[in-house]
């Protein structure tokens, strides 16, 4: 998701209460900056931040970290979040690209969600995109105990590519639908693209899988 470039976006995440900037002081310690030891899940590419809000009010036992590596786009979310009547404890953001991943958390996290996320069609890219071997090995240093990914898409051959990744790494499938909105899946909370998508009638891709962290 990329948006036009928003001029003031500088003084929008230095004024954040919602932004971290020096996540690296926390690695290891998220609960700390939390306060409690709830479990820990995060949303990497989490575009306007519609989800993980939705998210983080529903569930306030569950602390949230949105990641974003674009400026405007973690700008324009800020500023939709912040102008919420209420906003909640257990939500906070970070601007980092996901490559560097295990610089901002290490051995807490108890659930990813992979939304909508970049597919890099080209088979050169392949190891970019954030169900790779290359992230699942990142996101391995991660996971607190059982490692957990949730995913949506459009993108079809991203998604059976993901789920083969998943399964050659050593993950099973809890939940797998092609047709999200036509399924048995649960407390489904839309994200913005999805919300586009389904009102013109493209299916979504939906899976749930895990990993024991000791194998």
């Amino acid at each position: 998701m990329r948006l036009r470039n928003v001029k003031n976006k500088e003084e929008i995440l230095k004024g954040s209460k919602l932004l971290i900037i020096n996540y690296q002081d926390y690695l290891g310690r998220w609960k700390d900056l939390f306060g409690n030891d709830n479990p820990l899940y995060i949303e990497i590419g989490m575009g306007k931040g519609e989800f993980i809000l939705e998210n983080a009010l529903k569930y306030p036992n569950i602390n949230f970290v949105g990641i974003e590596k674009f400026d405007s786009i973690l700008a324009r979310a800020i500023q939709k979040i912040e102008g919420k009547e209420e906003l909640p404890n257990n939500l906070k953001l970070i601007r980092m690209d996901a490559k560097d991943i295990d610089l901002a958390f290490r051995k807490e996290v108890d659930r990813i969600y992979l939304n909508f996320s970049d597919p890099w069609p080209k088979k050169r890219h392949s190891e970019r995109r954030l169900t790779s071997k290359t992230f699942l090995t990142r996101y391995d240093k991660i996971f607190k105990n059982d490692c957990e990914v949730v995913m949506k898409t459009d993108n079809v051959s991203l998604f059976e590519y993901s789920l083969e990744s998943l399964s050659s790494y050593g993950y099973s499938f809890h939940k797998v639908s092609l047709d999200l909105h036509n399924s048995d899946v649960e407390d489904n909370i839309m994200t913005e693209y999805e919300e586009k998508f389904t009102k013109k009638g493209i299916k979504i891709n939906y899976l749930l899988a895990k990993k024991d962290v000791n194998k």
